[in-house]
């Protein structure tokens, strides 16, 4: 997998995904396609780089398979990773 920088303002990776883990203001973590409650309008991370950041945001990477070449990309593949990952899957 070939690494790639964040799109600024890409936030696909925190609307996506669920997250089990607890989030600055969302103590419980967050369903899939639920914006973060610590993503800006403008679709910023507002702990980025903060100790409070969930090590599962802190530690994902950008690749290409998982965000392509657009958000609409990335929020389309990180969508379907989910699905096909999800818990409750036969």
């Amino acid at each position: 997998m070939k690494k790639i920088s964040c799109r600024a303002g890409c936030g696909a990776c925190c609307i996506a995904p669920s997250l089990s883990s607890s989030i600055p203001g969302m103590a419980g973590g967050k369903p899939a396609g639920v914006r973060c409650g610590q993503l800006t309008e403008d679709n910023r991370c507002r702990v980025h780089g903060m100790p409070g950041r969930p090590a599962v945001c802190s530690s994902y990477q950008a690749t290409e398979e998982f965000c392509g070449a657009t958000q609409e990309d990335a929020l389309h593949l990180l969508s379907e990773l989910e699905r096909v990952t999800a818990k409750d899957q036969p």
